[in-house]
């Protein structure tokens, strides 16, 4: 408990003051944010802004679990490490997209196919050390499962491993999107995540509280077969503390955007947290308001496309999507619009906590 606590801390301490280092020196080397032209008119006062602030969030993470581990004379573990590669990759894809973006002056940075592919390799790689024999702790554990897990896995289905591979680039895929989209408005992305974040904290808590490996708790229904969920509530505080101080200075109005280097590695991080704990299909619940953004286009897109097909003339669902702009576009005033889609996702994680509960209480009976 007590790493998780200085792992929280030292993040938020690091990101709290190094954030506000970085808009100073991105200021002065001109790496302002480019505002896209089909974006709602009130954005582009934004332009300027600095951007890339999720490379303090990384350091800041980075630093503070290390940190944790070192005052605490705790050796990293395998999940914690990998859970780390995912969250810094995906990371470092974004930013290559905000330096393109900057470099070039223009509001579109990688191309969609050169994004994918390095997601795709991060995804790739972190799924076969995940999988790995040479991974398995004293019990014969590996990171990742072979199975498709909800609370905890599902065990009367066993996957190959290609199968396994797939899932995961699916989830990392998904998850790296829909933060992506998310973040549009000053302090959405970055609060919704304190709150997702911090919920996987206290899910990792519960989880080492009630491990498999204790003498005592062999019983499927209540423990929990996950390696090293302790270490990985100590990266979930990290990157949780990291966010908050963080969102000081993106809270409206901003004064630094996180960009593509945050919000991808933010995404990726949720996605190995929902597979190295088991609970891939609880993080839709969890993640509800990141799933309700990336539907919003999905949905924008697939009724535009079909009605020009059948009719010539395509129809929107929503004057803009993702769905955030929507409410801009009908008069909301921005800090409305994030603070109501903060409450839908306290709303989500607290649904989320509460069925993750109720299982376990339902395997006592």
């Amino acid at each position: 408990m007590r790493a998780i606590l200085l792992g929280g801390g030292l993040a938020l301490l690091i990101s709290l003051l190094g954030t506000r280092v970085a808009i100073n020196k991105f200021t002065q080397w001109g790496y302002g944010q480019e505002i896209r032209d089909d974006g709602p008119t009130t954005h582009h006062t934004k332009r300027g802004t600095p951007t890339m602030g999720g490379v303090v969030i990384i350091l800041a993470t980075v630093i503070g679990y290390f940190g944790a581990k070192l005052i605490t004379g705790d050796t990293p573990t395998a999940s914690s490490l990998l859970l780390l590669f995912l969250f810094v990759g995906t990371g470092l894809v974004g930013f290559l997209d905000d330096y393109i973006k900057i470099s070039k002056q223009r509001s579109l940075g990688l191309r969609s196919k050169a994004k994918m592919v390095g997601l795709t390799i991060v995804a790739i790689v972190f799924g076969i050390l995940s999988l790995s024999p040479w991974l398995e702790d004293d019990r014969g554990q590996t990171p990742a499962s072979r199975h498709i897990s909800f609370i905890r896995d599902i065990g009367w289905i066993t996957l190959p491993t290609i199968v396994v591979l797939l899932l995961i680039w699916l989830i990392v895929a998904a998850t790296t999107n829909g933060v992506n989209l998310t973040d549009g408005l000053d302090g959405l992305a970055s609060g919704a995540c304190v709150m997702v974040f911090g919920a996987y904290m206290f899910v990792n808590i519960w989880q080492n509280n009630q491990w498999c490996g204790q003498t005592g708790l062999d019983q499927p229904n209540l423990c929990y077969e996950v390696r090293d969920p302790l270490d990985l509530a100590v990266v979930a505080a990290a990157i949780t503390g990291a966010c908050f101080g963080f969102l000081w200075w993106n809270a409206s109005p901003a004064a630094i955007f996180m960009g593509d280097t945050g919000s991808l590695a933010l995404g990726g991080a949720l996605a190995g947290l929902a597979i190295l704990t088991r609970t891939e299909l609880l993080l839709i619940i969890l993640g509800g308001l990141f799933v309700l953004e990336t539907v919003s286009v999905m949905l924008q897109v697939t009724t535009f496309k079909v009605t020009k097909r059948l009719t010539g003339t395509g129809r929107r669902i929503f004057r803009i999507a993702p769905i955030h702009h929507h409410f801009e576009m009908l008069g909301w005033e921005q800090v409305t619009v994030t603070i109501r889609f903060w409450i839908i996702t306290g709303i989500c994680v607290a649904a989320g906590l509460g069925v993750f509960y109720a299982e376990w209480v339902a395997g006592i009976g």
